[in-house]
């Protein structure tokens, strides 16, 4: 196994979904000895619910394990907001509101009515985040839950953790991490926008990491944080999910330069909403729509640049899996990787891919997946792999922050670790054998 190289974990978005399922790659990583060779895990959404969480446990995987099935089979982070004050208060001020724009309107201060309408609305605009914090909920929810008052000091020195969340004032990444916390926009101004990292609290870095927009209310840098006080009324930071600009949380593992670059790259992907089967019945509903269709434009624009061309021309070792993935399939990915040229000569010479098969592989396509059969121990794999109901349990969960049923988490465990194997198999044989 290599000692010199810089392994990565990339755990995507998705919400429990994600949380559930990337559960299962660490669980296969566990079992095949490779998980304690992470140096880095970038975490998205809720990625970083589950990443995060494991730094705070890894002592013990099978507590951590255990404890964390648990949590998400009966804590619901979405109940604990609809029963706070925080949307209480949201009720009483739509409700109120309404009530009393209604009641003017049918006296004689109907006119009254009219005021009241535009100044409840007038309010609701400009002041929504502040009235209803929903964020600043869902922060105490995970803080009850999950992360016990834990700051960013508070995480291991390794494998350093790094939670992704998207700034809408520069359009670009914003990371949290043990030793800093940043976005590059500010860090290499003339005179660099610093932050107290240090006390910075984990549960709202996690809050900003997996903060949906038109669900929850943006995060916000306190004054607190700022290491020149003054320069809080220069930037204002505006934080929501990582995924915004990056769902599978490796643009940070495969960029060269970055202080979190790795040369090996494990990506677990929990996206799934292609093919979209639901009814497209309101505007809100097609507006949801449609920004999953940027995302997954730019997810697939970002999957050529840092999976591809990272694997070919920077000597990376990247392996993705996705929940919407068979395993059944993935040997039959690699080969199709074969005739596009995407697979690096080192994974074909660890493979054992003879080079009198590759000019002519559609003859000796039957050959090289026999080889690749014999390489990984397919037969061990495919004896694990989920059965079809229980794939498409995995993949009905829906993306969001409720308590998911035992089977749901089982399913979604299972199918992670399976396709866990087989990728780390095929593109990173090098965190399971020492290669010449």
């Amino acid at each position: 196994m290599h000692t010199n190289k810089r392994v990565g974990l990339a755990l995507s978005g998705g919400g429990y979904r994600a949380a559930a399922f990337h559960l299962g790659t660490l669980k296969k990583l566990h079992e095949l000895g490779i998980l304690p060779q992470i140096d880095v895990i970038s975490t998205v959404s809720g990625g970083s619910i589950t990443g995060a969480y494991y730094c705070l446990n890894q002592a013990n995987f099978a507590e951590f394990e255990q404890d964390l099935k648990q949590k998400l089979a009966t804590k619901s982070v979405i109940r604990s907001v609809i029963f706070s004050w925080t949307a209480l208060r949201a009720l009483i001020y739509l409700v109120g509101g309404i009530g009393l724009i209604v009641y003017f309107f049918q006296t004689d201060l109907s006119w009254l009515a009219a005021l009241i309408g535009f100044l409840w609305a007038y309010y609701l605009i400009r002041f929504q985040f502040s009235i209803f914090p929903i964020s600043r909920q869902i922060e105490r929810a995970y803080n009850a839950i999950f992360y016990k008052g834990v700051t960013l000091s508070g995480l291991p020195d390794r494998p350093i953790l790094a939670i992704a969340s998207t700034n809408l004032q520069t359009c670009r990444p914003f990371t949290f991490s043990k030793k800093k916390m940043e976005d590059s926009f500010y860090a290499y101004q003339q005179n660099p926008i610093r932050f107290h990292h240090h006390d910075f609290p984990l549960a709202r870095a996690v809050v900003a990491s997996s903060c949906v927009p038109f669900a929850f209310s943006p995060v916000r840098i306190d004054r607190e944080f700022f290491q020149r006080s003054e320069q809080f009324d220069q930037v204002r930071p505006y934080l929501v999910d990582g995924g915004v600009y990056d769902n599978q949380g490796i643009q940070k593992l495969s960029q060269p330069g970055s202080s979190y670059e790795c040369d090996v790259i494990i990506t677990s992907d929990a996206g799934n909403r292609i093919p979209f089967e639901g009814n497209y019945t309101n505007t809100f509903a097609l507006l949801l729509r449609t920004v999953e269709t940027f995302m997954t434009r730019i997810k697939n624009f970002q999957m050529a640049q840092h999976l591809f061309d990272a694997a070919k021309s920077q000597r990376k070792e990247i392996a993705y899996l996705s929940l919407g993935w068979d395993v059944e399939k993935c040997l039959s990915g690699f080969f199709d990787g074969l005739k596009a040229g995407r697979i690096p000569t080192r994974l074909i010479e660890a493979h054992q891919i003879p080079e009198g098969w590759l000019s002519d592989l559609d003859t000796h396509k039957a050959d090289v997946l026999e080889r690749l059969q014999a390489s990984i121990d397919y037969d061990h794999i495919n004896n694990e792999k989920v059965a079809d109901q229980d794939k498409l349990v995995a993949r009905s969960v829906s993306t969001n922050l409720t308590k998911l049923s035992t089977r749901q988490i089982d399913c979604l465990i299972r199918h992670a670790a399976n396709l866990t194997e087989i990728q780390v198999r095929l593109y990173c044989p090098s965190l399971l054998y020492k290669l010449a």
